[in-house]
C-alpha cells in the first residue's frame, strides 16, 4: 500500500514538474510584439518577432530575392482586422491572417493568408491566399531592429511600414466610411432593443404602456419595414381598439412577408386578421 502512495506521489511530483516546465517562456533572440491600431471604428493588431541585422546584408542576401518571408522572425507575422477594409485599394475581409512578403530589388508583394497560426513560411501555401498586393520600397533611416508601425492615422486610413536596416516598406488600410457605419450600427442596436421591449409590453398585457410601444415599433418601421415590425405593430393596433388600422397594418405584414427570401412563416398573422375582419 505504501509503494503505492509512494509510486502516485512520483507520478504527481513529476506532472506537475513537467506542467511548470511548459508554462516558461523562453527568451528568444528576436522579441515579440504586439501593436494595435483603432482606425475609426476599426482595431488593427499586428504580430511578430523583431529580428536584429547584426551587421548582415538583409536585402537579396540574410533575406533572399524572390523567395516568400515571414515578414520577421520566428512564427509568421500575423493582421487582425475587426471590420472589413480595403489594404492599397483591395478588398481584405475582417479577420485574422498571416502576412507573408516576397522582396524582390524592385517592388515587393505583401501577401495576406488565411492560416494564421503557422512557423514562419516553411509551410507556407499560396492556395491559402486571400490578398497579394503591390509594395514600394523607399529608402529609410537605418534601423537595427525590425519594426512595423502604423503612421498617418488620419479619418479612415493609415498607413503601415515595415521597417528594417535601410529600407521602408509602406502600404495603405482605409477602414471605408466608419462613420454611417457607426449610424447604422447604432440605429440597429436601437431598433432591436425597441422591438424587444414593446414585444415585452404586449406579452405582458402592459395595457397603460400600448401607446408607448407602438410609437417605438413606429420609429423602428421607418428603417426597417418588415414583416416582424408590421406583425406586431398590427397587433398593437387591434389591441388598441384601432380595428381597421390593424387589419391594413397586417395585410401589408403579410404581404412583405411572402415576399421575403425566405418567405416568413404568415400563418399566424392570417389567422388575426381574418378574425379581426370577423369582428373577434
Amino acid at each position: 500500500m505504501k509503494l503505492i502512495q509512494y509510486s502516485l506521489l512520483m507520478t504527481l511530483m513529476l506532472f506537475t514538474a513537467v506542467t511548470a516546465y511548459a508554462q516558461v517562456t523562453i527568451p528568444r533572440e528576436s522579441n515579440y510584439q504586439e501593436i494595435s491600431q483603432v482606425i475609426g471604428d476599426t482595431k488593427v493588431t499586428i504580430t511578430y518577432h523583431r529580428p536584429n541585422t547584426k551587421g548582415r546584408q538583409l536585402w537579396g542576401g540574410l533575406v533572399p530575392y524572390g523567395e516568400v518571408w515571414r515578414t520577421g522572425a520566428n512564427n509568421a507575422t500575423t493582421f487582425d482586422i475587426s471590420n472589413d477594409i480595403t489594404v492599397n485599394g483591395q478588398a481584405l475581409k475582417k479577420g485574422k491572417y498571416s502576412i507573408h512578403s516576397l522582396p524582390t530589388d524592385g517592388d515587393w508583394q505583401i501577401i495576406f493568408n488565411k492560416v494564421s497560426d503557422q512557423w514562419g513560411s516553411f509551410t507556407y501555401d499560396e492556395k491559402q491566399d486571400v490578398l497579394r498586393v503591390a509594395a514600394s520600397p523607399v529608402k529609410a533611416e537605418f534601423r537595427e531592429t525590425m519594426s512595423i508601425t502604423f503612421e498617418n492615422v488620419v479619418g479612415n486610413k493609415a498607413d503601415v511600414n515595415v521597417r528594417w536596416g535601410d529600407l521602408a516598406v509602406p502600404f495603405t488600410i482605409e477602414v471605408g466610411d466608419f462613420k454611417t457605419r457607426f449610424v447604422s450600427d447604432h440605429v440597429r442596436r436601437t431598433n432591436a432593443e425597441r422591438m424587444t421591449l414593446a414585444n415585452f409590453v404586449l406579452s405582458e398585457k402592459m395595457t397603460a404602456s400600448y401607446g408607448d410601444a407602438l410609437s417605438w415599433v413606429e420609429g423602428v418601421e421607418k428603417t426597417s419595414k418588415t414583416f416582424g415590425v408590421l406583425s406586431l405593430k398590427a397587433r398593437l393596433l387591434n389591441e388598441l381598439g384601432r380595428k381597421a388600422d390593424a387589419i391594413k397594418t397586417g395585410e401589408e405584414a403579410i404581404s412583405i412577408g411572402k415576399a421575403a427570401t425566405p418567405a416568413a412563416n404568415t400563418t399566424a398573422l392570417e389567422n388575426m386578421v381574418k378574425a379581426w375582419k370577423e369582428g373577434k
